[in-house]
């Protein structure tokens, strides 16, 4: 990984059901908040104390901003309050309200001004003022709640600490089943490029995530196109590591798994309750038996081995399944309006991926992530 800039801004990253979460130190004294990091959301969110009704317990201790000599709530009358998605609105004294929904559940808060602190790759610590959502009701089943919004609109934790860059390699799924004590890297700002042997590189189009061009997807040397009858629209694909999820719209998804059947000389399982529609085999699909897809984007072409898109869905039983999903299975239904589909973070793993405001561009590097 490039960083061998002084002092770049870094912090561990560290698999847990589906997503990754960020080491951040709030507050002062710190306290440690560990957050998924979401390049398709902007607001750095944790709950807070006191939880009021749907409090998930979590695996752990909430921020007390009672207890921290730096935390201070922001005025619904400033700029940071117009800029919250939803636009932030009045408490009874005057501070901002903060609500930010995901497929997955709600957060509601106060919108406050704390200290912020990660680690670099020189071993310092180094704090920034952020702001960020302080949640006293949230509707997520899920004990980690907390997000680390990365994506460019200004709220997010990367345009608050005045990067112009970042990049991640993420763990691949199920690491913190079989090595528990590995941990990956976030990077910020200059030393964070993604650079030499292998790296592609696709332009992302604006908006508050990072929608870039998928133009097709090859199984073995198959082209299969985004659109059967035409050219594919530009920023059809958001690139979320928030959701585990490759989720392509039902069209494209069809015509690929008819591909991807004709290519594994197994029987797929049929007839299964457990799977519904799922693409499934009893025998594990590798690199021999299994076919490379080579994900196109636009000017960058992503080589996806078998192990990247086939998994073991429920570890109690021997079904080996296809990994990329049809948005019409799934919450993402609704989003065609926008864009078309979710390059999650299960085929983004063993890529250092970086993402740079500048010139708008999303690298990709193929990468032992296990190794940094």
């Amino acid at each position: 990984m490039p960083l061998e800039s002084h002092n770049v801004p870094q912090a561990q990253l560290t698999p847990l059901n589906g997503q990754h979460l960020m080491k951040v130190s709030i507050g002062t004294p710190p306290v440690d908040i560990y957050g998924a990091v979401d390049t398709a959301s902007n607001l750095v969110w944790t709950p807070c104390v006191p939880c009021y009704d749907n409090c998930f317990k979590q695996i752990h201790p909430l921020f007390d901003p009672k207890k921290s000599s730096t935390y201070s709530e922001i005025s619904c009358h400033s700029e940071k309050c117009h800029q919250v998605w939803y636009e932030g609105r009045c408490s009874p004294q005057n501070s901002c309200i903060y609500s930010t929904g995901y497929t997955s559940g709600l957060s509601h808060g106060v919108l406050a001004k704390e200290k912020a602190t990660i680690t670099s790759s020189s071993g310092q610590a180094v704090s920034f003022d952020i702001a960020f959502g302080c949640g006293h009701n949230t509707t997520f089943a899920s004990n980690v709640q907390a997000t680390i919004g990365l994506g460019s609109g200004p709220l997010s934790f990367v345009s608050q600490i005045g990067g112009k860059r970042f990049s991640y390699c993420l763990l691949p799924y199920g690491t913190e089943y079989t090595n528990p004590s590995i941990t990956s890297k976030i990077s910020f700002s200059n030393g964070s490029e993604v650079v030499g042997d292998g790296v592609v590189s696709t332009p992302f189009v604006a908006g508050d995530g990072y929608f870039v061009t998928l133009e097709g997807i090859s199984v073995g040397d198959t082209y299969v196109s985004f659109n059967s009858s035409g050219k594919a629209s530009k920023g059809n694909m958001c690139i979320d590591s928030g959701s585990p999820m490759f989720a392509l719209p039902p069209d494209f998804y069809d015509r690929l798994e008819v591909e991807v059947k004709k290519q594994i000389s197994i029987d797929p399982i049929k007839d299964d309750p457990n799977l519904g529609t799922r693409l499934c085999y009893r025998t594990k699909i590798t690199n021999e038996n299994g076919p490379i897809l080579t994900v196109h984007f636009e000017g960058a072409d992503v080589e996806l081995k078998p192990i990247q898109t086939f998994n073991q869905p429920l570890k109690e039983y021997e079904y080996y399944c296809f990994g990329i999903t049809n948005t019409a299975n799934t919450d993402l239904a609704y989003v065609g309006d926008h864009y078309q589909g979710i390059y999650g973070n299960y085929v983004q793993a063993n890529f250092l991926i970086g993402f740079d405001f500048e010139t708008r561009m999303v690298s990709f590097k193929p990468t032992d992530c296990t190794k940094l």
